[in-house]
């Protein structure tokens, strides 16, 4: 008889290896993002330290894109939030001399290595770019 749950132990810790995997990937791109995000933050003028609370970055991150911190909540708004992710990192782009493409691919879409590049970059914040 086939059963769909895991019955020996060999099958519970493939399950839990793959588990853990998975948060340990996911612990290292968030502590790679809050090393990038400090960066930025400091250089745009704001405390590095809002880069470690997980919506207060995006918050602020709207913010070095020169729009209100209110329009964070266009990121709930499911197509429109895609759409407006990609906007606020063409703008991010652009207030630190990046093209549109740098900011679509790296900024976008490679978010964590694009923000590293940015922040550790000699680039500068000014945002009469935008």
């Amino acid at each position: 008889m086939l059963t769909s749950s895991p019955n020996t132990i060999y099958d519970q810790t493939s399950i839990f290896a793959l588990n853990s995997t998975t948060s340990l990937i996911g612990l290292a791109v968030y502590v790679l993002s809050v090393i990038a995000l400090w960066r930025v933050f400091s250089k745009a003028g704001y405390p590095g330290w809002l880069a470690i609370i997980p919506i207060v970055n995006t918050i602020f991150l709207v913010k070095v894109a020169a729009y209100s911190g209110w329009m964070t909540l266009l990121y709930l708004i499911p197509i429109v939030g895609f759409i407006f992710h990609i906007i606020v990192s063409i703008r991010v782009g652009r207030a630190f001399g990046h093209g549109w493409f740098f900011s679509l691919i790296l900024l976008a879409w490679i978010w964590f290595v694009g923000y590293l590049i940015v922040g550790f970059s000699r680039d500068e914040y000014r945002p009469e770019r935008i």
